[in-house]
């Protein structure tokens, strides 16, 4: 079947679904400021850091590259799981790995499974494109993971807990302000150019204050977690 019209399919499914499916959240993640912007019904709710694909941007299989474009929250996995609590195939192994431990960087807490709505991120389900927490926390804020988007355990659990399936993700290669922007409602036809954009600039620069002002989770302590290590050679996940 012609890619495009299984990428259409899929959207059309998508759409018809939203009496089931989570329409009102919507995720937006700014690779340049490596952050992520949490939407309800257009209004801005959360952000958090991020950190998207050190190989770049792309779909193609094997390149590792973070996909572009709208996507979608086809799978919820790990609901109830302790922090550190590491997957591999998507299964719960039972080691929980705590933020930072040297030499490891699993995929842990949460899996948000991401299904591509366009054509040029159509690949991302099959090749594994989650939204996911990761141990290696302190490369947060900064592009390092295998084609992923990876959170810190605390955020990626807030998230989880507030978006479904169905959710819609759009990942953008441009700034703050353009993703921002990109809620805006087309101008009014009856208002000037100069209101328009003093409007625009104006409503930007709120809902980047708003956005910036977020409360994000704290940090779990570490002497808290006591958790158990397992001293494993390092396998680089996604």
């Amino acid at each position: 079947m012609n890619p495009k019209l299984i990428v259409l399919i899929a959207a059309a499914v998508f759409l018809a679904g939203c009496e089931t499916a989570d329409c009102d959240h919507v995720m937006r993640v700014s690779v340049a400021d490596q952050k992520m912007y949490v939407f309800k019904q257009g209004a801005p709710i959360a952000s958090y850091d991020v950190s998207t694909s050190k190989f770049g941007l792309g779909d193609g299989r094997g390149s590792y590259r973070t996909p572009l474009g709208e996507m979608a929250v086809a799978k919820k996995i790990g609901a109830g799981a302790p922090l550190g609590m590491k997957f591999k195939n998507r299964r719960e192994t039972g080691e929980i790995v705590p933020a930072d431990a040297p030499g490891r960087d699993p995929i842990v807490t949460r899996i948000l499974w991401l299904r591509g709505l366009q054509t040029q991120n159509r690949q991302a389900f099959d090749r594994g494109i989650y939204i996911h927490g990761t141990a290696a926390e302190h490369d947060i804020g900064r592009p390092r993971s295998y084609g992923c988007i990876r959170m810190r355990s605390h955020d990626v659990v807030r998230l989880f807990d507030t978006v479904g399936v169905g959710a819609r993700v759009e990942v953008v290669p441009g700034s703050l302000q353009s993703a921002i922007a990109k809620t805006d409602d087309a101008a009014k036809a009856d208002e000037s150019p100069k209101a328009d954009e003093a409007a625009s600039k104006s409503d930007v620069v709120q809902k980047t204050e708003s956005i910036q002002k977020t409360t994000e989770a704290p940090k779990a302590s570490r002497a808290a977690r006591k958790p158990h290590v397992t001293k494993t050679p390092r396998v680089a996940q996604r």
